[in-house]
């Protein structure tokens, strides 16, 4: 990366041209944003947030994040667009109360195949929120501030939040592995 990514990026984001140099380097972040919590539709999903970030480009503010984040940001406008589509076509869509995003595809994501089961429904536990931030730093790599942005909410919040969301998933796979089904 340049030395001075951050000036370079919020140049890219105004510029027509070097706008280029930031789906180079957040494509395959942001495409895997998305094959996670959508992936039959994490193509056209991709294509259409790099559509709207490039119209919504003037109104990047740097002084409210990063420029990664707010791409985060972005697609996640985008996924959330995608949920609500699905749900206005059909109640066949899984809902979660207070959330615009099923999240039953994430037990195909999680690694530890033993504690899927359990993972899942602790992840289901979570205020959508805090769910939303322990994925973004978690999946995405974003750092606690970046996330923040995303969701919208200042950093502390975010940070004691995903503390919350971590103390609990922790607490959850212990209890499972401990052998108490709680």
């Amino acid at each position: 990366m340049a030395k001075d990514p951050d000036g370079q990026e919020r140049h890219a984001v105004r510029d027509p041209v070097a706008f280029a140099s930031l789906v180079e380097r957040h494509s395959a972040a942001l495409h895997g944003y998305f094959a996670r919590r959508a992936p039959q539709a994490a193509d056209d999903l991709h294509a259409e947030l790099w559509l709207r970030a490039y119209a919504a480009r003037h109104g990047f503010d740097p002084a409210r994040g990063s420029v990664r984040a707010w791409l985060f940001g972005v697609a996640r406008n985008v996924l959330s667009a995608h949920w609500r589509g699905l749900a206005a076509h059909g109640p066949h869509v899984p809902r979660n109360p207070g959330s615009d995003d099923p999240w039953a595809a994430v037990d195909d994501r999680l690694v530890a195949a033993a504690l899927a089961p359990r993972l899942r429904a602790l992840l289901r536990e979570l205020p959508p929120v805090e769910r939303e931030l322990l994925l973004l730093v978690a999946w995405e790599q974003l750092t606690p501030s970046e996330a923040a942005s995303v969701v919208g909410i200042p950093a502390a919040t975010a940070r004691t939040r995903l503390h919350r969301a971590r103390n609990r998933m922790r607490a959850g796979a212990a209890c499972d592995m401990a052998g108490d089904p709680t």
